[in-house]
């Protein structure tokens, strides 16, 4: 089966109100179920619910094995583990404390809900499905909460309805659900209401306070196209080519006798094949034989097929091999554009820049919840998008005494901010807590200095690096 990819839902009207939402989602609908059924199959094949299970054989039909070899789940846990193994932090793109503390909250405030595995289930529904959705939504503060929730919603229930016009601004968000009796449940927002709609019609309807449409959508390509999706066929092809073989080995091992001037009743042979040997007479001057109708596969020829299959499976996913090298001059650099593992990264890269656009979406609403919302963590509600970036901290710790020495090397240079030494280092999962405990436990060493040795003492380094001395002149520390 050949897929390509999710449509995206449009409506030329210019507005969202209760006159024409029942239109909008109706015609949305249409296409929704298409992208739903799609997305069905791609989780189905997933979870090893794969066409190869209903194979039908006609030639000897008692042999015919149904093996699954699910490189989908392969292809999906490691791209997913790759993207998002270590939690998505954010940094501050300023110095200033301010910037700093309200980042470092915001971090905090994502810890606390489970933002990381938020992250998780949605990177997963975007390699399967090759989009996935983000609802967040406002609530009070209570016992030091973060005053906004998030969810991951199920993309087969799940849709949001964009703008014909240039740029394609989000116009509606809905999420849907069927209770026991059939009816379809949807809720849904426009920048302006939220509407509760009972199989198709409108049922209630308030403002939406956020002014947003809070149901984001994080498409993994401008095809909406799942990390499988495009080797399906040859998916299929490796399942049958190893269903096949395993055939070819069972009717080697199953082959049939054949008599030749010969005659034998079914209960003989039931008796000889139990003993595991046959004897037979013949009449004088007709040549009696009995013999094995075999036809053993070729395995060697079987094996490279299939090693071309995965090899152009690896390659056209951007996925790693496990080919190794007998080379004994690799280095890790070398290794690295050998195995795959440089178009692994590329891709990952790519993600990350469709995943950005959607993330700041996000994040937008999160703060301006955090500016509307009585008791959020004044810090947060001061800071403007354009003061967070995002990052994304995976293998953070290789290459360890290299990125040390990067940030050594900063910090010991004046005109570069120690801030920007955390970060450009790579060396930690969350920056912008790394600088902050760094200041803090310098400022505390300092402290402890001064009420030991006193202001002026020699042993009393400033942060450039220099001996402060009675004076207040500074000179380099011998």
């Amino acid at each position: 089966m050949t897929m390509t990819g999710r449509r995206m839902l449009v409506t030329d009207c210019k507005s969202v109100t209760a006159q024409n939402i029942t239109d909008i989602v109706e015609k949305a609908m249409m296409t929704h179920v298409d992208n739903a059924a799609d997305i069905e199959y791609l989780w189905n094949y997933y979870r090893g619910e794969q066409p190869i299970l209903r194979r039908e054989k006609n030639v000897r039909p008692d042999i015919c094995n149904r093996i699954v070899e699910n490189r989908a789940n392969e292809i999906v846990s490691f791209k997913t583990g790759y993207l998002c193994g270590e939690p998505i932090q954010y940094v501050g793109k300023s110095s200033g404390d301010a910037v700093s503390s309200g980042v470092a909250k915001l971090n905090a405030m994502m810890e606390s809900i489970d933002k990381d595995a938020c992250d998780r289930d949605l990177v997963e529904w975007m390699m399967i499905a090759g989009t996935a959705y983000r609802l967040i939504l406002p609530r009070g503060v209570t016992d030091g909460c973060p005053p906004f929730e998030l969810y991951v919603p199920d993309p087969r229930t799940t849709f949001v309805v964009y703008s014909a016009d240039v740029g394609h601004v989000p116009m509606l968000g809905a999420t849907y659900y069927t209770d026991d009796d059939g009816v379809v449940h949807m809720t849904a927002w426009s920048t302006a209401f939220r509407w509760e709609l009972e199989d198709g019609k409108v049922v209630s309807e308030t403002a939406n306070p956020m002014g947003d449409v809070p149901i984001i959508e994080y498409p993994a390509n401008n095809a909406r196209l799942g990390s499988f999706e495009t080797v399906l066929p040859l998916l299929d092809a490796n399942n049958a080519l190893v269903s096949n073989r395993m055939d070819g080995i069972e009717q080697f091992v199953q082959a049939f006798l054949k008599f030749v001037n010969t005659e034998i009743d079914r209960d003989k042979l039931e008796e000889f094949i139990e003993l595991g040997a046959i004897m037979v007479k013949s009449p004088p001057g007709v040549v009696a034989d009995v013999d094995l109708v075999t036809a053993e596969l070729d395995q060697s020829q079987t094996q490279v097929t299939k090693d071309d299959i995965y090899s152009s499976i690896l390659t056209i996913c951007g996925m790693p091999n496990r080919n190794g090298g007998t080379s004994t001059s690799d280095t890790g650099q070398a290794v690295i554009f050998r195995d795959g593992w440089s178009a692994a990264e590329s891709r990952a890269k790519d993600c990350e820049n469709s995943y950005r656009r959607p993330e700041r979406r996000m994040l937008s609403l999160v703060l301006r919840i955090c500016r509307t919302v009585e008791g959020a963590p004044p810090e947060v509600a001061g800071l403007m998008l354009e003061d967070i970036a995002l990052k994304f901290t995976r293998r953070n710790y290789e290459a360890i005494q290299s990125k040390s020495q990067v940030l050594v090397s900063m910090l010991e240079n004046e005109k570069i901010h120690p801030k920007l030494a955390f970060e450009a280092s790579g060396l930690f999962v969350d920056p912008e807590r790394a600088y902050a405990q760094s200041m803090a436990y310098y400022e505390a060493e300092r402290a402890k200095e001064e009420k030991i040795f006193g202001v002026g003492e020699p042993d009393a380094e400033g942060p450039s690096g220099k001996t402060e001395i009675a004076d207040g002149q500074e000179r380099p520390k011998s």
